[in-house]
């Protein structure tokens, strides 16, 4: 009988696994293939993340400094409008390597971490929930005081206990180019409808492009449109749903959801690395196996954290979808150096915000 079972090791399931063994829970946490594969998430992050590492992750991990973003309201060589930071505002990282990394916190704080386990049951009983799941030498069967449903937007765990799904998913679409790029701008294009486009320069790692849209656009014909007009060819194609919207419940009796899962994503952007291990570490908090009442202060405690940020994100995100000629005199209006944190829409009215725009006069 353990502690937890939980079930996905990306960040938000390594996040909480490491900080439960560290309070002395028995912890088994359970991923479906390799640890950080498929690659299905864009590595460009705010600084913040070297909060949730351990020694020597920058080193390992780091691949290049971003200080703003060009928007463009149309295809590659259209008109930039610049928002910039006069300090470094973001880091280009590993994505594939952060997953390994925080995999390797989690065991080393205790927590038996196993590949190649994809759970195929979850069954709530009133005192401890089942686990199957089907691994290199067949099915096997878990028993926990509680499972933490860490396993993305197309959640297992969501789905067998009937839990809610986000409000809605986009369709993400990554893709890589090998060529050197250590410019210091991301390109942001506001082509998709009702979402958007980017590129990324990742150092000597090369460049990624992505795009997002809302089911019945046509994503792959927005997204060679997006690469032609780059005049690249790309490879390691991906692509994989994004949750926007949190469900109004994420816990049941014996079992909660963190990240993906509970949509615990930012509306304007998609990306959910920095909210999904914050809300980890409320579930790590607020949680004890032995008191399922306690779920109740982590659904408390992850929202109100959030909550805030996500309705922000919701307006900006409604900007995406502005008339184009509004678009154009929005950007340029507004265009400048900027105090913004790129995970905290409310700092558009924080004082180092007020700042900035206050030096360009």
């Amino acid at each position: 009988m353990y502690d937890f079972v939980v079930v996905g090791v990306g960040p938000p399931g390594a996040r909480f696994a490491r900080r439960a063994a560290e309070e002395g829970y028995d912890v088994l946490a359970l991923e479906k293939g390799r640890v950080g594969e498929p690659l299905a998430c864009s590595g460009h992050v705010s600084t913040d993340v070297w909060e949730f590492t351990g020694e020597g992750a920058r080193e390992e991990l780091f691949q290049n400094e971003i200080y703003g973003a060009r928007f463009h309201v149309d295809g590659p060589h259209s008109d930039a409008y610049p928002f910039y930071k006069r300090e470094v505002a973001s880091n280009v990282i590993d994505r594939v390597g952060l997953d390994r990394h925080l995999a390797d916190l989690a065991r080393d704080a205790g927590a038996d971490v196993r590949e190649e386990h994809t759970v195929t049951g979850v069954t709530e009983h009133r005192d401890r929930v089942a686990i199957v799941a089907s691994g290199p030498e067949g099915t096997v069967e878990f028993e926990a005081k509680m499972v933490a449903g860490c396993d993305g937007p197309r959640s297992r765990v969501r789905e067998e206990l009937a839990l809610p799904e986000p409000e809605e998913f986009l369709h993400g679409v990554l893709a890589f180019s090998d060529e050197a790029d250590h410019e210091d701008f991301v390109d942001v294009h506001l082509t998709p409808p009702t979402f958007f486009a980017w590129r990324i320069p990742r150092g000597e790692a090369g460049v990624e492009y992505g795009l997002a849209a809302p089911p019945g656009v046509q994503v792959t014909k927005h997204f060679e449109e997006l690469i032609d007009g780059y005049e690249i060819d790309v490879a390691h194609r991906c692509s994989g749903a994004i949750p926007i919207g949190p469900p109004d419940r994420v816990t049941t009796r014996r079992a909660f959801l963190v990240g993906d899962a509970a949509a615990q994503t930012k509306p304007f952007t998609g990306g959910g690395i920095l909210y999904s291990m914050t809300s980890a570490d409320h579930a790590a908090r607020e949680i004890d196996p032995d008191r399922p009442t306690t779920l109740a202060a982590y659904e408390h405690a992850w929202r109100d954290d959030l909550e805030r940020e996500q309705r922000l994100g919701r307006w900006i995100r409604r900007a995406y979808s502005l008339p184009e000629p509004v678009q154009r005199i929005g950007l340029g209006a507004l265009s400048g150096e900027i105090g913004v944190h790129m995970d905290r829409p409310t700092s558009l009215v924080s004082m180092d915000h007020l700042k900035a725009l206050l030096s360009r006069a």
